[in-house]
């Protein structure tokens, strides 16, 4: 802000210089416009004479006459001249007050309020920031970074209708956001009482339709899922999460802890039914599966970190959508590595083994984050057929061009 000021002071001054510092106007100066009418008197007067035309030569010598008089009245004449320098506050004045109503000046006090939070910032202080974001969302509704914070803030203070509202308005201007999409979902899953609506639901899809890792969207539906005794779909969901965190994490050990509880409540409400993402009880022979075996080895000269995250995933090659069937995520420690996906990989309610083609993809993460742009190295393969055969298929990695030539 303090930055802002001092180049306004800056421009304000430098237009000044146009009001005070003027230039002289080219030309004459009076002596020079005096002298040239005497001389042309003196040439015309000898030129009229040499003709013997006294009435002409009169006449020249009463224009001149006439000249001289009227330019000495002018300067006797009391001139009024108005201070420029009163022109210079005003314009400051003006331009600051046009600025502060149709410029950006409340958007970097907002800012700098928005920077400055703590968390132990008093409560009377908080409304009153979030009463000038309010205010500002009002007048400048194309603001989309205002709603969005708005919505979070309403779902933080419990106020859920309000949410939903702001979510709804934010969704109206990006149709094709993801997390907006899934915050709308939890908003109005939250101000019906905790009961997913299907306009909630069809939110909440619509948001995995564009991001199928959308984190809000899958523990949403998973909960709402639960919540209905739907457990089949629940497990579905909270599987495709658990493979977003970090391996023994705190998340991954509360996700894989729900998702125990909700195998045995489909145990419980179906003994008959049994769960694909299951494991094998002890002693109990292994069951031939349908299935792709691959093999991921390290490129040759290539070093992956121990921490990098591998996404091993398999989706439908005959579809539109990118959305895994079935995902594996290891660490950049096991590998290389060998292994088998299948239907106790598939994930929400899909099955490989019912899958006639599919396109296989690795990718090496960093930063522990599904999706290619975020994979600094990129295997695929396929399309193939899920089979029983267990011979596996070597995925070759290489560098994702997109990411190494992206500022990290």
């Amino acid at each position: 802000m303090t930055t802002l000021i001092l180049a306004c002071v800056g421009l304000v001054l430098l237009s000044s210089l146009f009001f005070l510092l003027r230039p002289m106007r080219p030309g004459a100066t009076e002596e020079d416009l005096d002298q040239a009418n005497l001389e042309w008197f003196r040439r015309r007067q000898a030129e009229l004479l040499e003709e013997s035309d006294t009435v002409l030569a009169e006449d020249a010598r009463l224009r001149l006459l006439e000249d001289e008089h009227l330019r000495t009245e002018s300067q006797s004449a009391p001139t009024q001249s108005f201070p420029a320098w009163v022109l210079l506050p005003m314009l400051a004045l003006l331009a600051s007050a046009l600025y502060y109503l149709l410029g950006a000046a409340p958007d970097v006090m907002i800012a700098g309020q928005l920077q400055g939070m703590r968390p132990d910032m008093p409560p009377q202080e908080m409304r009153e920031l979030i009463q000038a974001v309010e205010e500002r969302s009002e007048q400048r509704p194309e603001n989309l970074h205002y709603l969005a914070l708005l919505g979070r803030y309403y779902i933080g203070q419990e106020d859920y209708k309000r949410a939903a509202t702001t979510y709804d308005a934010l969704i109206d201007k990006m149709p094709a956001d993801s997390q907006a999409l899934a915050y709308s979902a939890q908003a109005e899953y939250l101000a019906a009482d905790r009961t997913l609506t299907a306009r909630a639901r069809l939110r909440a899809e619509q948001a995995l339709a564009v991001d199928p890792h959308q984190r809000t969207a899958l523990g949403l539906l998973g909960m709402a899922s639960f919540e209905q005794q739907q457990y089949r779909a629940a497990i579905d969901y909270w599987q495709r999460l658990l493979v977003l965190e970090q391996v023994d994490s705190e998340g991954a050990q509360m996700i894989a802890g729900v998702i125990e509880t909700a195998r045995e409540q489909l145990a419980a409400q179906d003994p008959s039914t049994t769960d694909p993402g299951a494991e094998t009880a002890p002693g109990e022979p292994e069951v031939a599966s349908v299935g792709i075996s691959v093999h991921v080895p390290v490129p040759p000269g290539v070093e992956i970190a121990a921490t990098d995250t591998v996404f091993v995933l398999a989706r439908n090659a005959d579809a539109n959508s990118r959305m895994p069937i079935a995902v594996q995520r290891l660490t950049g420690a096991q590998l290389p590595v060998t292994l088998r996906l299948d239907d106790s990989n598939s994930m929400a309610g899909q099955k490989l083994s019912q899958t006639p083609s599919v396109i296989v993809a690795v990718q090496v993460s960093p930063e522990g984050r599904p999706g290619e742009s975020n994979a600094r190295w990129l295997g695929q393969i396929g399309p193939v057929s899920p089979a029983l055969e267990k011979e596996p298929l070597e995925i070759q990695l290489r560098l994702n061009d997109n990411w190494a030539n992206s500022p990290r």
